[in-house]
């Protein structure tokens, strides 16, 4: 079974840095209105999908802190997800694990 990092304790987040968002409902609803208003297509999106994000703000201290998070889905549009904790469940980002290793 894979740990969630290959390092304890998990490093504090830091602008720039790739993770992992899991998205929420209203995360669907909102894509979905961003894109009809940009006239944009892009690959379904349902709640619990999982896209890699870039942290583009920290927003408290400590190796759990809620992030503002710049959301790569799967076509030509983004998503701004905004103070997201870290965690598993839909809403929360968390740090790629390599399966590889």
């Amino acid at each position: 079974m894979s740990q969630p990092h290959s390092f304890w304790p998990p490093p504090a987040p830091q602008i720039g840095e790739a993770v992992l968002y899991r998205l929420t409902a209203s995360d669907v609803r909102s894509i979905r209105r961003q894109r009809i208003a940009a006239c944009q297509r892009g690959a379904a999106v349902r709640a619990g999908d999982v896209y890699p994000a870039a942290i583009v703000r920290v927003v408290g201290d400590g190796p759990d802190a809620p992030c503002n998070l710049h959301v790569l889905l799967d076509g030509p549009d983004t998503y701004w997800a905004q103070q997201i904790g870290c965690g598993t469940e839909p809403g929360t980002w968390a740090w790629p694990v390599d399966e590889r290793a």
